[in-house]
């Protein structure tokens, strides 16, 4: 099985809290690397996202300690469109 990371930056402007953080993470941008699976038996190429962890704290935060914590696809799809619905 042929696995991949990619890596993508996602942007929340306001604080925003996932299931199992222990307190709401500020707003700012946030590296996110997204493991993804080959999918076998099609004509073409296709990768299927099999899990994803977010790297705390924001990129623009200076901090010694950097953390990297999986996270569900699904909750970090949420809180995006959370964020992006907030005025």
């Amino acid at each position: 099985m042929t696995i991949r990371t990619t890596q993508t930056v996602v942007r929340f402007s306001s604080p925003f809290r996932l299931p199992g953080f222990d307190m709401a993470q500020p707003a700012g941008e946030y590296r996110v690397d997204y493991d993804e699976e080959l999918i076998d038996g099609i004509s073409r190429l296709a990768w299927q996202r099999v899990g994803a962890f977010i790297h705390l704290p924001a990129i623009a935060t200076q901090s010694s300690t950097q953390q990297m914590m999986p996270i569900h696809l699904s909750d970090l799809e949420n809180a995006l469109e959370k964020d992006q619905k907030q005025p």
